[in-house]
């Protein structure tokens, strides 16, 4: 995080010169402090320009004198909106064909975890599926390795997402099994990247499907629980 507010604290002094930053001068200032992904979006807030990097979501004064990090919450209904995770669920819904999943036969919520096959609680929730499904809850996974791109971690888990078989190859690496190296087209830095944006830290991540982050592992009761309250929360305000 230090790290981070560093970067923000430089990308305001290189910004701050210009009278009225456009899209292409906010991509500059990012690119000239090292952050090569920049996605210049309209934000629901007048004045300021939502920018999506890999290291965060950031909000940007459209004179681009002031930066803002973090998530953006609409407070006008009756319950608070994450507008930055709803932006975010996109991206989300864009990764569905590279996602490994464990669907409950009666599905009644949809979970999506930013996993890691080095994570002693990730293999805890794993070594529960049966649980989480036969509570109704339908597990989907992508790759956080902790440890960072181009760690071991990571390069086991590109080779699993490059396996015919995903979940038969994820099952056996959570069990200890040595992974088989393989590549293929798909890249799990894309979701690193994401997860990085949804403001992940550690795992498990869990990503309700009202783009809330649940951090850390839950029991499959208690999420049960969480998801039976928010699904009510949700229909009472509705």
């Amino acid at each position: 995080m230090k790290k981070g507010l560093m970067l923000l604290s430089l990308l305001v002094a290189s910004v701050t010169g210009s009278a009225h930053a456009d899209d292409a001068a906010i991509k500059s200032a990012l690119g000239s402090l090292g952050i090569k992904q920049a996605d210049v979006q309209p934000s629901p807030v007048a004045g300021l320009k939502t920018v999506l990097t890999d290291s965060g979501v950031l909000y940007v004064s459209e004179d681009g004198k002031h930066v803002l990090q973090g998530p953006l919450y609409d407070v006008s209904g009756k319950e608070p909106v994450n507008v930055t995770n709803k932006l975010l669920g996109g991206k989300l819904d864009a990764l569905k064909d590279q996602m490994i999943v464990y669907k409950a036969a009666k599905e009644k919520h949809v979970i999506t975890v930013f996993t890691d096959i080095t994570c002693g609680y990730c293999h805890k929730l794993h070594q529960q599926m049966k649980e989480y499904n036969d509570l109704g809850i339908t597990v989907r996974y992508l790759a956080f390795p902790r440890q960072g791109l181009n760690s071991q971690a990571e390069k086991d888990m590109q080779s699993i997402w490059c396996t015919a078989d995903k979940a038969k190859a994820f099952d056996a690496a959570m069990k200890g099994d040595a992974v088989s190296p393989a590549t293929c087209k798909t890249d799990i830095s894309k979701h690193y990247e994401l997860g990085v944006q949804f403001g992940i830290q550690g795992t498990p991540a869990i990503i309700l499907q009202n783009g809330m982050v649940i951090p850390g592992y839950q029991g499959p009761k208690e999420m049960a629980a969480m998801l039976d309250a928010h699904q009510a929360a949700l229909q009472a305000g509705g």
